[in-house]
């Protein structure tokens, strides 16, 4: 896994990567954080983690100002769920179900690109198998018209008895 990227927040708001020697933006961090980055945050003076703070902030902008991924009623049913006993399984529920989507999401484009990288792969991937399929099927339809060899003789054969001929006169 990835180093995680230090962010120093000091007092006068800015933040700066520690690890690329910049001030950076929230919209920065959001950029890392999207191409699979992990970042903390931590209060320059303090020493305090303030990832949660930061990462809460990202996302306030982006359903505010940008394509919101939280529907109304999404936000309500998570703030119902602040206080409540299952408050923990809601959490696991989430990271777990967040982590599936991630992974069907990398699967998806690692297929997508093999298309684009070769458009005929699945047909000759479906040529392949159906080749095999049909040698199988082949050689089970020969094995049915082919006679089966002799068994194995069980110890040593008889010897035949001799015929006496008669001779011919002539």
């Amino acid at each position: 896994m990835a180093e995680t990227r230090l962010i120093r927040r000091y007092a006068n708001r800015r933040l700066y990567d520690a690890t690329a020697s910049r001030h950076v933006t929230l919209d920065d961090i959001r950029k890392m954080i999207g191409a699979g980055e992990q970042v903390k945050v931590i209060e320059d003076k303090s020493g305090d983690d303030i990832t949660r703070s930061i990462l809460l902030q990202i996302i306030s902008n982006q359903e505010q100002f940008g394509t919101p991924v939280l529907s109304t009623q999404l936000l309500e049913a998570v703030i119902r769920f602040y206080g409540n006993p299952i408050q923990e399984m809601l959490t696991k529920y989430l990271e777990q179900s967040i982590g599936s989507l991630l992974r069907q999401q990398q699967v998806m484009r690692t297929e997508m690109a093999k298309a684009l990288e070769s458009p005929m792969a699945p047909m000759a991937d479906m040529a392949r198998q159906n080749m095999e399929l049909l040698a199988k099927m082949q050689a089970s339809m020969f094995s049915a018209f082919t006679p089966a060899p002799p068994p194995p003789a069980s110890g040593p054969a008889e010897p035949q008895p001799k015929r006496r001929t008669r001779k011919r006169r002539g």
